[in-house]
Parts: C-alpha cells; structure tokens; sequence
C-alpha cells in the first residue's frame, strides 16, 4: 500500500514537472535570447489562460479555436512586450530590465482583475474525465493528458528551434550576438522571435494548468516554482529547464505528500539555496552567467 501511495504521489509530481518545465522553456528562450530574466512568467501563463477563457466561455469558440486564439494573442502580446519596453532597454543595467518585468506582472494581475475580478473560475471542460489507471497506481486525468500536452509541445519546440531557420538564427544569437550581427542575422528579429515563441508556449501552459485547478489573478504564484526550476537547472540551459521541471515537481509532490502541503515551496527553496551554494550558474547552466 505504501509503495502504490508513493507510485501515485510520483505520477502526480511529473504531471507537474512537465508543466514546470514547458513553462521554464518559455523563460529559457527568452534569457538565452535577450538576457533579459522575465519575472512575469507566471503572469503570462495566467494571461494565456484568461484569453483562452474569453475566447471559449465568452465568445463561444470552439474549443480547439479558443486554444489557437490565446496562443496566437500571448504570442503577439509577447512581441508587443519585447518592441515597447524591452528593446528600449537594450545596454541598460540588467537590473532595470529586471524591474521592467517586475512591473509588467503587476500590470498584468491588475488587468485581470479590472476585467475579470480576483474570483476564481473554472475553464471548460476539453479533456477526456476517465479514470487513469497505471499499473494499479491511479492518475488524475487531467494530471494524465496534460503531462503528454507537454512533453509533446516541449518536443516539438526543441525540433522547431533545433531545425527551423528561425531556430538556428535564435541559437546563433544566444551564442553570440555580434557574430551572429556578422552573418547577417537580423537580431533585434530574433529577439522578437524569441518573446513570441515565450508568449505562445506559456499560453499552452496556462490553460493546461487553469484547466486542472482552475484559474484567477494569482495564478502567477505558479512563476515562482518555474523561477526556481530554471535557477535550478540553469537560466540558460533547455536540458535545465526540462530536467529541473521533472525534478522540482516530484520534490514538491514528495514534499506536500509526506511532511505537509504548506512543505513544498519550503522544500523547493531549500533545494535552490543548496544549488546556489554548489553550482551558482545551476546544474545544466553556464558557468559565465551573471546574477541577479
């Protein structure tokens, strides 16, 4: 019996390191790219999931057209971002960007509530209800489909951006920017590119997420799991975000499952400060990366 607990405990803290790792995915692009740390992960996420609410409760859209839509929309919302407040910003001290971002997700909770209020809702229904049984082990479904949301959508990203010409480009440029000006790569386009592909990744993520435990205004709070993933992994690192992902969201349902829900950020914490202290570019990262 205890092992199947653990079995069930486990299986539930990978369907949230999944969803932890496409969303430090979406923060990944955007540091490896730019250098710039977004803050507002979280924040994206929940503007995702309010745009997927707008379009599908709203409006009545089917549901696989709502998804297109909020992807689509957090997507241009990404670039509208980077051209009016990031790009500006480009040589200032790191710190003010940093803050810029701090800002932004303020503005996007204040938003959300003017137009929605801070009430909890609940998204329609799209995923399949029935039980998921593995082995003997029962899986929440929507813990279950989500998972594989995911990790498809995070394979598909690493085969987009490891072979598309728009991915090469976005690689060049986080490996070197002047070499890659040399080239004749368009880097501020790039930058672009990089907060779209942010914007529309952390759009899936939010309506995965609002999907299984509903959405409000503090949805952000999931950011601050998603920050210690990618500090964890590594601020520049994908294999980071996706390793770091799995293993703070079993750490959490580890945690929350044997000492305590009120545990689990206090494990996660506990692990990053342990990390700083050995590795403080973080397990996958560069060793060259500058902190905050």
């Amino acid at each position: 019996m205890d092992m199947l607990f653990f079995l069930e405990v486990s299986l539930a803290g990978l369907g949230s390191g999944g969803l932890y790792a496409l969303a430090a995915l979406a923060f990944v692009i955007v540091y490896k790219a730019t250098r710039v740390v977004n803050i507002a992960i979280g924040e994206f996420l929940m503007l995702g999931a309010y745009i997927f609410y707008a379009f599908a409760a709203g409006m009545d859209w089917p549901i696989w057209l709502a998804i297109a839509g909020a992807v689509v929309a957090s997507g241009v919302f990404g670039a509208v971002v980077e051209r009016l407040t990031i790009r500006p910003m480009l040589g200032e001290a790191p710190i003010s960007v940093f803050m810029i971002t701090v800002g932004l997700a303020s503005i996007l909770v204040g938003a959300v509530e003017l137009i929605w209020t801070a009430d909890q809702r609940r998204l329609p229904e799209f995923m399949p209800r029935s039980p998921v049984m593995v082995g003997e082990a029962f899986v929440a479904p929507k813990v279950f489909y989500g998972f594989w949301v995911a990790v498809a959508l995070a394979l598909l990203v690493l085969a987009v951006f490891r072979y598309w010409r728009g991915g090469v480009a976005l690689r060049a440029t986080a490996s070197d920017q002047g070499a890659a000006y040399a080239m004749g790569i368009n880097v501020p386009r790039v930058f672009s590119l990089a907060w779209v592909a942010a914007g529309a990744i952390a759009a899936v993520s939010g309506v995965i997420v609002g999907a299984i435990g509903g959405i409000s205004s503090s949805m952000g709070v999931f950011g601050l799991s998603v920050l210690v993933v990618v500090i964890v992994g590594g601020l520049d690192s994908v294999a980071g975000a996706l390793v770091g992902g799995i293993f703070i969201g079993l750490l959490e349902a580890w945690a929350g499952a044997y000492m305590g829900g009120e545990y689990k950020l206090l494990a996660t914490f506990i692990v990053l400060v342990v990390v700083l202290m050995v590795r403080p570019y973080g397990l996958f990262g560069t060793r060259e990366i500058e902190r905050l």
